[in-house]
């Protein structure tokens, strides 16, 4: 009951100042109700079912009815994913820019490519894409298989070509046995590399984090403070109206504030609304992930905490709506903090594979 009374107190702030719960509004307190002890029980039991049913993380990995999951496509893939060999100078693979060390990110302000040349975005995580409905930040791949060869075949990122990657993998006896495997009968060729490529890919899913534990029941899975910036998070913060369900993102495309010259979307899609927007990335893992936005702007959780604080570096048309002063004390920030230290998992470590010969 303790632990009950002390999540009820937040519910109770965050409905008395007509806030946000769990991404809802929050439903009105019936002030007969609070009065009995038995009616605070009811509304909570209430309350938090419907919480955990729309954090409650999904049983299984879609993959494709054109493109399903074997054990042999992961394996394909998770080799071809780890490959040097595929890229124009034979020193970057896909790995390069997606470490797992780094929650498959790469640490960096910005992405580096060919000729060790700084590239215009921040590498972005591969962890969940599985759920992902568009890909890169400006969300130009709609799918991973077609996300996939995007980068290898750049210029400036990873320096290959189609024709270089077809002969490299076709000439290697070792890589034409795994996709015969993977692929029966399919050729080697641009779509079976994506198809391998985008399997391993999907098994990229961040484990289950102390967060997820405290939604299956666990009170003392994270701590008090957690459980305020958690109420923050889907409150005062708002946090939620982008970085929902799950996996923390909401899939869209939001134009946050950043100063910066990079349109995102807009330079795909001719709409106001879509100018400077990029694509919501998962919190999951985030604090593993600095520095942060797309063009890796803020160092630090805290430094992103006060940039959404002020409401965004700078203000023009197309901010999105949800962006404006938050005006959080100190406390409220570090509670924020707090929580969003609760989506990290500890996952399994990832050896890198023995490259086929």
């Amino acid at each position: 009951m303790k632990e009950k009374a002390c999540f009820y107190s937040i519910v109770l702030g965050i409905a008395a100042s007509g806030g946000i719960l769990f991404g809802q509004a929050a439903p009105a307190i019936n002030p007969s109700l609070i009065a009995h002890a038995a009616g605070i029980e009811a509304f909570l039991d209430s309350t938090i079912a419907g919480w955990r049913q729309k954090y409650s993380r999904p049983v299984s990995t879609p993959f494709p009815a054109d493109n399903p999951y074997t054990p042999e496509r992961e394996h394909l893939g998770k080799a071809l994913f780890f490959d040097t060999r595929l890229s124009g100078s034979g020193s970057i693979s896909c790995a390069s820019c997606h470490n797992p060390g780094f929650a498959w990110a790469d640490g960096l302000a910005k992405g580096v490519g060919m000729g060790s040349k700084q590239l215009g975005r921040r590498s972005p995580t591969i962890l969940n894409t599985a759920w992902a409905d568009l890909l890169m930040w400006d969300g130009r791949a709609e799918s991973l298989e077609k996300q996939a060869l995007g980068p290898i075949t750049t210029d400036k990122e990873m320096g290959g070509s189609v024709a270089a990657v077809q002969l490299t993998v076709t000439t290697i006896p070792e890589y034409k046995a795994l996709f015969e495997s993977a692929y029966p009968g399919e050729p080697i060729d641009e779509k079976t590399v994506a198809r391998a490529i985008a399997t391993f890919e999907r098994t990229v899913v961040s484990g289950q984090a102390p967060f997820d534990k405290w939604v299956a029941g666990d009170n003392a899975a994270i701590p008090n403070q957690a459980k305020l910036g958690f109420a923050l998070f889907n409150g005062k913060a708002g946090c939620a109206k982008c970085h929902s369900s799950w996996n923390f993102t909401d899939g869209g495309f939001h134009d946050v504030g950043i100063d910066s010259s990079d349109l995102g979307r807009g330079a795909k899609v001719p709409i106001a609304s879509l100018q400077y927007a990029f694509k919501t990335p998962t919190l999951r893992n985030i604090d593993r992930r600095a520095p942060y936005m797309h063009d890796g702007s803020e160092k630090t959780l805290a430094d992103v905490v006060d940039m959404y604080d002020k409401g965004g570096q700078v203000h023009r048309p197309s901010l999105a709506p949800e962006i404006a002063p938050l005006h959080l004390s100190p406390g409220e920030k570090t509670d924020l903090i707090a929580f969003l230290k609760t989506l990290t998992s500890t996952d399994k470590p990832i050896e890198v594979p023995v490259f086929p010969r």
